[in-house]
């Protein structure tokens, strides 16, 4: 089935796009939660109108997200917590405490937004990328330090 695409869906396409899609999946998934349309002329001609918006919102979405990731670029935070003889963490580090981290220094990130593959389970500095936008990731030096007692 054709469809036009009304929202981002992760790949799928972008908004506006026109693609081939089981029928299964348009009906069941994309239309009822009015993420695409059939593909019509009467729908091409609606999509037209809503990318020129779409577009501008993401071109202004875009420039705030390299604004934060302009800000993110010299930030290194330390994360200090506990440890056992043999240097590992009793606990780990999560993207919580990450984005908790970050907002101590004034910088407001949803942990949802910060990739943290898995937990950090010891002592060290790591690299950790902060997906801002679709477009946009940037690196945050994190390092994890013994805390004193």
């Amino acid at each position: 089935m054709e469809i036009i695409l009304r929202e981002h869906v992760e790949k799928l396409g972008r908004p506006g796009d026109v693609v081939k899609v089981a029928d299964g999946y348009a009906r069941n998934y994309l239309l009822p939660r009015k993420l695409a349309l059939v593909a019509t002329a009467q729908n091409r001609r609606q999509v037209e109108r809503e990318r020129k918006v779409v577009d501008a919102r993401e071109l202004e979405e875009r420039q705030v997200a390299e604004a934060v990731a302009g800000r993110l670029a010299g930030v290194e935070i330390a994360i200090a917590r506990r440890v056992g003889e043999t240097e590992t963490l009793y606990g780990s580090v999560t993207s919580a405490d990450v984005a908790e981290a970050l907002q101590a220094q004034g910088i407001e990130i949803d942990k949802r937004k910060i990739q943290l593959a898995e937990p950090i389970k010891q002592l060290g500095q790591f690299e950790v990328p902060v997906k801002l936008h679709r477009d946009v990731v940037s690196p945050v030096k994190v390092r994890v330090v013994k805390e004193e007692a």
